[in-house]
């Protein structure tokens, strides 16, 4: 978590669904003080949960304080909307301060032409266990941002989980792939599981609920131990027992990795088609 007194001011956050809100309120709660935070989110009730917690808000970028000069301006807008969300701050004199845009699919270039080159841009890709404080964010950074700015990105970001840095942008598309849609991935695993479950004749709710804590109780164990994922899954496989039977399915040639493998590959095809 990040700690405010490396944090300056003021921030400027435009759009607060669930990843900007998530942002946000890892800030406050690790110290960064409300008042420093310029929100800009059309939605009343957003607005008003964190108005309430003394967070300034507006409806549109053309609604903003005229000599408010944000240290960074995270751009948090869903890509289809990102356009007319930043038309307002465009063709203006207004100082923006470093660009973080964690839009899926909005390239770097994409900021370069609307902004204009020759400036600090950041772009980051979390993913959806950031609304619990376990995302993973990777960011990629053009020329012109300083270590001193790929810190502070880092800190904005650590509010909701791990971070990681690459030097080619390309790269966005298969961490996109892997991490970004990882999470489904997951979650199809739980879905699979039980329903592997109740076809070898556990009652439905049962299998589910065994395949969901499972899932999440070995997450947690991943997360806590050194040791390998590889050598977490021997601790579990006991020879001649009944796991070693499931993995000889699962790793044969034609299991899991080959399968996962063609999962990614077309993903990352598709993140590259979408890049604008």
């Amino acid at each position: 978590m990040p700690s405010s007194a490396s944090i300056p001011g003021p921030l400027l956050l435009i759009g607060c669904g669930k990843m900007g809100g998530a942002l946000l309120s890892g800030w406050l709660s690790s110290g960064v003080a409300a008042s420093d935070v310029w929100i800009v989110e059309p939605n009343p009730a957003t607005a008003t949960f964190f108005t309430d917690v003394g967070a300034n808000c507006v409806g549109g970028a053309g609604d903003l304080p005229p000599d408010l000069t944000p240290r960074v301006t995270l751009l948090a807008v869903k890509p289809q909307f990102m356009d007319d969300a930043v038309a307002p701050l465009l063709g203006s004199s207004r100082e923006l301060g470093l660009l973080l845009s964690i839009a899926a699919g909005k390239s770097i270039g994409y900021f370069q032409r609307l902004f204009g080159e020759g400036r600090g841009i950041v772009r980051a890709m979390p993913n959806t266990p950031a609304s619990v404080g376990r995302g993973m964010t990777v960011m990629v950074a053009t020329p012109e941002v300083s270590a001193e700015d790929r810190e502070l990105c880092s800190l904005l970001m650590s509010a909701v989980g791990d971070t990681a840095w690459v030097e080619d942008e390309g790269l966005i598309d298969p961490v996109t792939a892997v991490s970004g849609g990882g999470p489904a991935y997951v979650f199809l695993l739980v879905e699979t599981l039980a329903e592997a479950g109740r076809a070898a004749g556990l009652p439905a709710d049962l299998a589910l609920r065994l395949a969901r804590s499972t899932v999440a109780g070995s997450g947690e164990l991943l997360r806590q131990s050194q040791e390998p994922a590889a050598q977490l899954r021997q601790n579990v496989t006991s020879p001649g027992g009944t796991t070693l039977q499931a993995l000889k399915v699962l790793m044969a040639d034609d299991g899991l990795q080959p399968l996962m493998t063609r999962a990614i590959a077309a993903a990352t095809r598709r993140s590259k088609e979408l890049d604008s």
